[in-house]
């Protein structure tokens, strides 16, 4: 897979790295997603195929449910046959269910022709005149809402042309994500879904990490401690080699003015190597 991450950093200052972290989020989650979405497509497959079975199922039992009614008019024929004969038999109880099925059929058919137009044709015309004139005002014309009018075959074929172009754009997108992300196996999606799924989890820990004030706060003040210590030794050392400088100024000059300059002189040196660390502290943050 593309893109690995490199591991969680060791030095330096965790909250440099965000914005690589981002940007590898944000390179690994559409990515994802797709997979995500292919994989999808192949569970609905397989759960068609299972439906198309569960149907042809429940084929085969209605077709056994019509052969029982089947059965159950030959039995009331033969019935009737005990009566009458078999011909007359038969010619009544077809005559029964033509009866039946022209009743249903005229009161259907009665019903349809009241509840025609199926849509409100009226309420959608004014729906649609309100929204071209809330668009266009006084240049809409409302000939275009007559589907035989001139205009509104135009309107038409536009819309149709918009359509058709817009299909080849998403068409000509898809050529480009099927080049750049080739149709992969149900297994191979199972196994690019994990490992991106674990590479994201490690994403996700060192965004936090590197997000984590209390880490850096401790990160910096370890800093800080390292170079207090560095100081410290910094400082012993400019002292004694101004003690050995005293020293020898004192031999040369004479033993009490020696003693009077060394706590001076030793303080001096102190305090401008506190200083030049102070400086070099606030010059590294």
């Amino acid at each position: 897979m593309s893109g690995r991450h490199s591991g969680r950093t060791s030095q330096g200052l965790r909250i440099a790295a965000l914005p690589r972290t981002l940007q590898l989020l944000f390179r690994l989650a559409p990515r994802q997603l797709n997979d995500e979405i292919a994989f999808a497509k192949i569970e609905l497959k397989r759960k068609g195929i299972q439906v198309g079975v569960a149907a042809a199922f429940l084929a085969v039992a209605l077709v056994f449910l019509l052969f029982l009614v089947v059965g159950l008019i030959v039995a009331a024929i033969m019935g009737l046959a005990a009566v009458m004969p078999a011909w007359l038999a038969a010619l009544l109880v077809s005559a029964a269910f033509l009866l039946i099925a022209l009743i249903g059929g005229l009161i259907g058919m009665r019903k349809f022709k009241k509840a025609m137009p199926l849509v409100p044709e009226e309420t959608i015309r004014g729906i649609k005149y309100d929204v071209g004139i809330a668009r266009e005002g006084s240049a809409f014309n409302p000939a275009v809402l007559d589907p035989e009018s001139p205009e509104a075959k135009a309107a038409k074929a536009a819309k149709a042309e918009a359509a058709a172009r817009a299909k080849a754009e998403k068409e000509a997108k898809a050529g480009e994500h099927d080049k750049e992300l080739p149709h992969a196996s149900e297994p191979e999606l199972v196994r690019r879904l994990n490992q991106r799924r674990h590479h994201l989890t490690e994403v996700r820990d060192d965004l936090g990490e590197e997000l984590d004030a209390e880490s850096q706060a401790r990160f910096l003040l370890g800093v800080a401690q390292e170079k207090m210590r560095q100081g410290q030794v910094l400082a012993v050392r400019g002292k004694d080699v101004a003690a050995r400088r005293l020293a020898a100024l004192s031999q040369s000059a004479g033993g009490s003015l020696g003693n009077r300059w060394k706590p001076l002189t030793a303080l001096a040196a102190a305090g401008t190597v506190f200083l030049v660390l102070v400086r070099k502290l606030l010059r590294t943050y």
